[in-house]
């Protein structure tokens, strides 16, 4: 089975200032990872780093660096005690893109004691990092046998995906001008990439069109409802034979993905996502998550599963006001890029905790949220506004260009400028937000991985499974 390996572009940055300190030796740092084991492989998510000093290694040479291990009693301890992975890297200052044989054989003696100390059958990882930024790695199996990383993947102001095999064969004559504006490695890129949509309503449908045109390689739907005749004028390939026969809106749009013909493979999770394991452990696998909900419990389960998970996650919404009369008083939406240690939507005031408490009440207890709501213990939940499929597209492919700048980043200024894009229709006007230089509220939770409840989420709880 793969093994792949996660991290955030803060956790890279620590990473490259510690192994490059200017004098071109080598230099090495250790750290442990939660773990997420999926149908498409074992995904290892970088929690904690510990730097080895240069001035405690025995030996730092170009191509050669010997370590006191004596420093990794604590992470250890902590990775036997919760099950994570221990992670060796270290610098190729000369950029030699291979494992050396001093390499084989430290990584050889160092795993065999980790394994002992750890005391279980799931892999470790060694990566080398290379002065251009590149990275490669191997899985370290119980067994001592090497295993080459399928991916290693890094979530920062930019998106990269570092892939073991890049050979899609000869790209398909229906994305060719695609490539001729991304690039063509780009157009391969997204072809090896799995994406998350949670909500395939008004953003959501438009979203799905369009990875679905753009030909990433898998998609997953995440959506309780049914299609009904409110939804005939915003969501995409729907029909009033769908709204009759109530389908679901996750089997409609997957059948229209598929009849594209562009390779994509779909899953369908016609489940709330508040509520269901199911869809968690499916968005786990993914490689980008897109939030096209209203709801903030929505939001907010996402925002979570960027953390535990080490994902990338964009949000959108959307606002449209009218008066009854018909006159129009605003039209508005956002865009935002949150990254797994980033500040996130609920640092940024799109919600508040008693938002959410009120959501998940009415949706859990619909009496007592009324019973509440009536005497004024609580604020109410905030009833969808109108909406319109051009003004839905518009904000939806917002969303995926932001996307698309950090896969391929092509703007003057560094996307770091862009974390939120807001822009009101009304006033023609956009404004941009940089991302704030502090940890997001959810940061303590980056790279845990699976755990019992999931995202520490009673609601999550899976019957049959333990902590």
């Amino acid at each position: 089975m793969p093994v792949a390996l996660r991290m955030t572009g803060r956790q890279y940055g620590t990473l490259r200032r510690h192994l490059f300190p200017g004098d071109g030796n080598e230099a090495v740092s250790i750290g442990i990872c939660g773990r997420h084991q999926g149908r498409n492989g074992h995904v290892l998510l970088l929690r904690k780093l510990l730097h080895i000093p240069h001035n405690e290694c025995r030996v730092r040479r170009p191509d050669r660096v010997t370590w006191p291990t004596t420093t990794l009693g604590p992470l250890l301890l902590e990775a036997a005690a919760k099950h994570y992975a221990v992670i060796k890297f270290h610098s190729h200052p000369g950029g030699y893109r291979r494992f050396s044989g001093t390499d084989d054989e430290a990584d050889a003696e160092l795993f065999s004691s980790v394994h002992g100390w750890t005391d279980g059958p799931d892999p470790h990882a060694s990566i080398v990092v290379l002065p251009d930024g590149g990275m490669f790695g191997r899985a370290v199996h119980v067994d001592g046998v090497f295993e080459e990383l399928s991916r290693i993947a890094v979530a920062g102001d930019d998106l990269a995906y570092l892939d073991s095999s890049t050979d899609d064969g000869v790209l398909d004559v229906a994305l060719d001008r695609q490539a001729r504006m991304f690039g063509e490695a780009t157009t391969r890129r997204m072809r090896r990439l799995a994406v998350g949509i949670v909500g395939c309503s008004g953003t959501g449908g438009p979203t799905v069109e369009m990875l679905g045109r753009l030909a990433v390689g898998r998609m997953v739907l995440v959506d309780p409802d049914r299609v009904g005749y409110e939804n005939l004028p915003r969501i995409p390939n729907s029909t009033a034979a769908h709204a009759a026969a109530e389908e679901l809106k996750v089997n409609v749009l997957a059948r229209a993905v598929e009849a594209m013909g562009l390779g994509t493979t779909v899953e369908v999770i016609p489940e709330n996502l508040a509520e269901s394991p199911a869809a968690v452990r499916a968005l786990a696998s993914v490689d980008v998550l897109f939030g096209c909900v209203d709801s903030v419990e929505g939001r907010h389960v996402l925002n979570r599963l960027a953390a535990f998970y080490s994902l990338p996650y964009l949000d959108v919404g959307v606002k449209l006001i009218a008066k009854d009369s018909g006159v129009v008083e605003e039209v508005c939406g956002a865009v935002h890029y949150v990254q797994p240690d980033g500040p996130s939507l609920l640092d940024r005031g799109v919600y508040s905790l008693e938002q959410l408490r009120a959501e998940a009440l009415r949706r859990s207890n619909p009496a007592a949220y009324r019973d509440l709501l009536r005497e004024k213990y609580i604020q109410g939940v905030v009833e969808p506004r109108p909406a319109v499929v051009t003004v839905n597209t518009q904000f939806a492919a917002m969303m995926l260009n932001e996307f698309l700048a950090r896969l391929h980043p092509y703007r003057l200024d560094s996307n770091r400028e862009y974390a939120v894009v807001r822009s009101s229709l009304a006033q023609m006007q956009s404004y941009y937000e940089a991302d704030a230089d502090r940890d997001g509220s959810l940061a303590g939770h980056v790279g845990r991985g699976d755990t019992s409840p999931l995202l520490d989420m009673p609601e999550l709880t899976e019957p049959g499974r333990s902590s």
